[in-house]
């Protein structure tokens, strides 16, 4: 997933890119307000931003303004010294999601950011299709071929993080993040182990629909090869 940060403090700007990185996230850095607003509402729109409001060509809160006036669904967490409660009003009243007073503790903002990344701003669905498989995201229940099939809490979490992003190679720091949360050993194999757990449930021991990609993790094919 990709996240925006609009900071003009390269030190801090740093810190925060390496870390969302390291979680998984692919980070894109705008120095400006002028900057955020083009790669914000550029061809690749981020699926969440982090703003900064003591930027120097205008305030943040301009550009969130400006921001939420073409798009009202993608999340926005303010980053800011102005701890302030009127600051922190102005903010979340412009359409700011979430505020956090710097200095900040980055697990604590992954965690946000992990939370804001799971509220649904998408249309309405309640169903997620790839292939013959079907999620009811109302039941949480799987069909393959219309048969249930009985997976667990996490097996579903796994396959409805996949089918989100149908297409795109999934690391496995993206999928433990989104899935088991930051704190889960990253050296672990657990993404591995569920993926052959979903693989066999699903009849795909022969990876034609979660094809592995070497080097990179999973991709979740939009529909069997024929």
């Amino acid at each position: 997933m990709k996240i925006l940060l609009v900071e003009d403090e390269a030190r801090v700007a740093d810190f925060v890119q390496k870390g969302l990185e390291a979680a998984g996230y692919r980070t894109e850095v705008a120095p400006t307000a002028s900057a955020g607003i083009d790669q914000a509402l550029g061809a690749e729109r981020p699926d969440l931003i982090l703003l900064d409001i003591g930027l120097p060509d205008r305030s943040g809160f301009e550009m969130l303004a400006e921001f939420r006036s073409v798009d009202q669904d993608t999340p926005v967490i303010v980053l800011t010294a102005r701890s302030d409660v009127p600051s922190r009003v102005k903010g979340l009243d412009l359409g700011a999601d979430d505020y956090m007073p710097k200095p900040f503790d980055f697990e604590e903002l992954l965690a946000r950011v992990r939370a804001r990344l799971r509220d649904v701003r998408q249309p309405a669905s309640f169903e997620l299709t790839c292939g013959e498989v079907c999620l009811d995201l109302r039941t949480r229940q799987a069909n393959l071929n219309g048969k249930t099939v009985d997976l667990t809490s996490r097996e579903f979490a796994l396959l409805e993080f996949m089918m989100r992003h149908q297409g795109q190679v999934l690391t496995r720091p993206q999928i433990l993040s989104a899935v088991w949360g930051y704190d889960f050993d990253p050296g672990s194999n657990v993404v591995d182990v569920y993926v052959g757990y979903l693989r066999g449930k699903l009849g795909d021991r022969d990876a034609q629909l979660i094809e592995t990609v070497r080097g990179g993790g999973y991709r979740l094919r939009k529909g069997k090869e024929q």
